[in-house]
């Protein structure tokens, strides 16, 4: 986890606007460069450095010997590098993960390039020699990448929007800034006065194909992954043994009292040995993060935020109170393998396996946007191994009705597969569907609930009903949707656009996106 920032052809003073870089600190807070281009004096690198890998020569922009018109900023992991290494021959001068992307595209051009990398990332790579640059990032948008560009061919790029949206432009006094799509590389010309001019968007993978990269691996050693956290810590765990590494797994829960997510957790955890953490918060804990936590997320839907405020204390744990750094979590399990309770109401097989890949084209506008965002927000960098670019194209090429729910249970396909392999508790493993923002409170006092009853009081009824006429675009429908936006504008005023749109169940009459409002989940908290 890092903060990249780039500017090609700025009008105005460089000095002044790198202290928008600043704004994304957070993602990188073990060293900071800001570093010019050669021959190009409004053209410059900002990176934020979170140090994992390589202490010594993991700066960035990288640069090495081979290529010396190769600049390159990135954030990410790319899990393949090794092995492209080994079998392509390349020689390494730094022990960083990201060279290898230098590597294949001197090897090859970027298409190949992008689509031979396993793992997540967003990148910006400046050839000079060829007076090109270029954008690119991961499948499902793990990695989150903004830019802004202007019609006479500024461009800004960062990590995070919150470090671009001050900037300065002399043709443009509302610098348009908006997420770079996932699954996409796009090449632009560099000119000599540093300012660029798009050439070509290019998607370089659906989540349906097979990625280039599988070619260089063993499909032996395709692992179906885990299911959620607990599964994923149960798998993790089983290959820290296999590979005799001597290092205690933390795993970690959050709630509330009652918090039948803090029993699963704790069940959980005394069945794989971990070294586990329990964080308990109140209710006015959480409610006094939230303007925090909007301003981290640069979103205002509604389960989105809800969501947010436990992962954003938990990672506020871990920073303070471990010397964890890599958090691995199950984000992308409900939108790969149908998780959600309304996938119960789908009509056919066919329109389950086209919501579930409308979800995963939309996973960086909420679910790996508030993973990222709430960790990344404490130095810390998360992995989410149900996004393996091979195991999701190997579960969607499954037939459609392999994987609905089946006898009232969703995810069941996955559960079926984990039945003999003893990772988790059987209760756990067959444990039915809960969101985030509701496991985390008990039954009788959900966190939504909690929160709309705070709100009631914070949003006058004569407000609410001009909210049409204030937020034309995305309109609030309640209190609490109204409240969230009401920080957003604060922080982010008239970028309401970022959300395309709340998210919110399928094929039923949804007024709330809470699991627990929805009639199968009320049959089955009685059952």
């Amino acid at each position: 986890m890092c903060g990249i920032w780039a500017l090609f052809g700025s009008d105005d003073c460089l000095s002044v606007q790198c202290l928008s870089a600043m704004k994304i600190a957070h993602r990188g807070p073990d060293a900071f460069r800001f570093e010019n281009v050669n021959g190009y004096t409004n053209c410059c690198f900002g990176f934020h450095r979170l140090a994992v890998v390589d202490q010594l020569f993991g700066m960035q922009p990288i640069r090495v010997k081979k290529y010396p018109y190769l600049w390159l900023c990135y954030n990410g992991e790319i899990y393949n590098h090794k092995k492209l290494q080994h079998h392509f021959e390349f020689e390494y001068q730094t022990k960083v993960d990201g060279e290898i992307i230098l590597h294949l595209y001197d090897k090859g051009g970027i298409e190949q390039t992008i689509c031979m990398l396993d793992g997540v990332f967003a990148f910006i790579l400046l050839d000079t020699a060829n007076k090109k640059v270029f954008l690119g990032r991961d499948t499902y948008g793990v990695r989150p990448l903004f830019k802004a560009m202007t019609e006479d061919g500024f461009l800004a790029v960062c990590s995070e929007a919150k470090g671009l949206v001050n900037l300065k432009h002399s043709m443009t006094p509302f610098l348009k800034v908006e997420p770079f799509l996932p699954g996409h590389y796009e090449v632009l010309d560099l000119k000599p006065n540093g300012k660029v001019a798009s050439v070509e968007m290019v998607k370089h993978h659906h989540c349906r194909d097979e990625p280039l990269h599988a070619l260089y691996d063993s499909v032996e050693k395709l692992f179906p992954g885990g299911l959620d956290s607990s599964l994923v810590a149960a798998t993790l765990l089983k290959h820290l043994k296999e590979a005799q590494i001597h290092y205690p797994l933390q795993t970690f829960a959050i709630g509330m009292e009652d918090s039948p997510d803090l029993l699963a957790a704790r069940k959980v955890a005394n069945h794989i040995g971990s070294e586990h953490h329990e964080v308990l918060f109140n209710s006015e804990e959480g409610i006094q993060v939230l303007d925090e936590v909007i301003f981290s997320l640069e979103t205002y839907d509604i389960t989105t935020v809800r969501a947010s405020v436990g992962m954003y204390l938990i990672s506020k744990y871990i920073r303070k109170n471990t010397d964890s750094v890599v958090i691995f979590s199950g984000e992308g399990s409900d939108e790969l393998t149908q998780g959600y309770i309304y996938f119960h109401k789908a009509p056919s097989p066919e329109k389950a396996e086209e919501e579930s890949e409308r979800l995963l084209k939309e996973l960086y506008l909420f679910d790996v946007l508030r993973a990222d965002r709430t960790t990344a927000a404490h130095g810390l960098e998360l992995r989410v191994p149900f996004l393996d670019h091979r195991f999701s194209s190997y579960y969607l090429s499954l037939p459609p009705d392999m994987r609905v729910p089946k006898n009232g249970i969703e995810k069941h396909l996955l559960r079926e597969t984990f039945e003999d392999s003893n990772l988790i508790p059987k209760e756990i493993l067959w444990r039915p569907k809960e969101a985030f923002s509701d496991g985390i409170t008990s039954v009788k006092n959900s966190w939504f609930q909690i929160l709309q009853e705070y709100i009631e009081h914070q949003v006058d009824d004569a407000v609410m009903a001009n909210a049409a006429q204030k937020f034309p675009f995305n309109t609030p429908k309640t209190k609490e949707g109204y409240y969230y936006r009401q920080i957003f504008e604060r922080h982010y005023p008239g970028r309401a656009d970022w959300l395309p749109h709340y998210w919110m169940p399928r094929w039923i009459h949804a007024t709330d996106p809470s699991a627990r409002t929805l009639t199968h989940y009320k049959a089955a908290a009685k059952a």
